[in-house]
This record gives structure tokens, sequence and C-alpha cells, in this order.
């Protein structure tokens, strides 16, 4: 659970590799920053900041940040309510991007924080300017290299609270404590 104290923190972070990545926001957008460690309690190694610009029925657009070698853990966007899955594009805008698919085992550049929780390892590395799209159902983790990343989202509609994470302890929107 995130301290005020630790979000106002983390906040500054995301703000400075966004004006690295010369992306400009409103402040609207800059107060609704969606700041969370997915429940682990180690946001500085597992989380994800997400701005959403848009979100319909039919699409969604949005930029992930990453923290400095931070990892958004393995999931996947499962068919809901008679739809199918999220299909989602990423395309790097700052930083590297290692992003992790179904597929056969590459060579690593990175580990996962907790390789009891992580079971894809088919690696793509993502650059400023290059973008990979992933499939629905499809089982995926993403870090960051070490100056952090910046990540566009082009998607069909998301809907996070249906996510599957691989790990169960991961709770997609975390709670904030009253004190800190």
């Amino acid at each position: 659970m995130l301290t005020k104290k630790e979000l106002k923190r983390v906040k500054k972070k995301v703000l400075a590799l966004l004006e690295k990545a010369h992306i400009a926001l409103t402040d609207k957008e800059k107060e609704n920053i969606e700041i969370t460690d997915l429940g682990l309690g180690q946001i500085e190694r597992i989380g994800l900041q997400v701005i959403t610009y848009i979100n319909t029925n039919r699409y969604c657009a949005k930029e992930m940040v990453l923290l400095p070698n931070q990892t958004c853990p393995e999931h996947k966007h499962p068919d809901h309510d008679g739809q199918r899955g999220k299909e989602e594009t990423f395309r790097c805008k700052y930083g590297k991007v290692y992003l992790f698919v179904e597929g056969e085992e590459n060579e690593r550049h990175v580990d996962p924080p907790d390789k009891e929780y992580f079971t894809v390892f088919h690696e793509i590395v993502l650059t400023p300017g290059e973008q990979y799209t992933i499939p629905p159902n499809t089982l995926h983790w993403f870090k960051a290299g070490e100056e952090g990343a910046v990540i566009s989202e082009f998607s069909s509609h998301s809907e996070d609270a249906t996510d599957i994470f691989t790990d169960p302890r991961v709770v997609r929107t975390s709670a904030v404590k009253s004190e800190g």
C-alpha cells in the first residue's frame, strides 16, 4: 500500500520522465495520473503509472510510464462479456522497453523481479519510435531499462479490472494509506 508521500515522490519522477519524452499534459491529466504498486508494496521494482486520454467502447489511448528498471507483472487481457480481450499496440516514446510475450524463448537482456510468477520469455526490445502489437488473450509483461520508459498504448476498449495476472497477489488498483 502506498503512502501519500510515496505517491507524491513517484508522481514527480513520472512527470520528469514525461518531460524527457516531450509529452505535454493538461493540469487535469497531471492530477489524474494513476500510480499503482499493484498491491505488492514494491513500487520502485513492480508497478505502473498510467495516463488515460480516452477509453470508449471502441478504442483506448494511454501513456504508460515505468520508473527505471520497474516491471509491470505478467498478465493477459481475456475475453469479457462476449467481447474479445484487449488488443494493444505499445509504441516506445522514451527509454528502452523490454517486452515479453508468448512464443519461443530467446536471448534475454533483463530478468523478471520474481521468477515464480513470470512464464513467458520471448523478448522484444523497443526503443523510441518502435512498436509492437499484442494480440488479445496473450500473456505478457514488460520492464523499463535503466532510464525508465514512456510507452504510448493504443488499444481496443480497456477493462483493467478483468485483467488476469499470473501472480495471484496482484491487485490492479492500490489503496493509499491515509498517513504519510
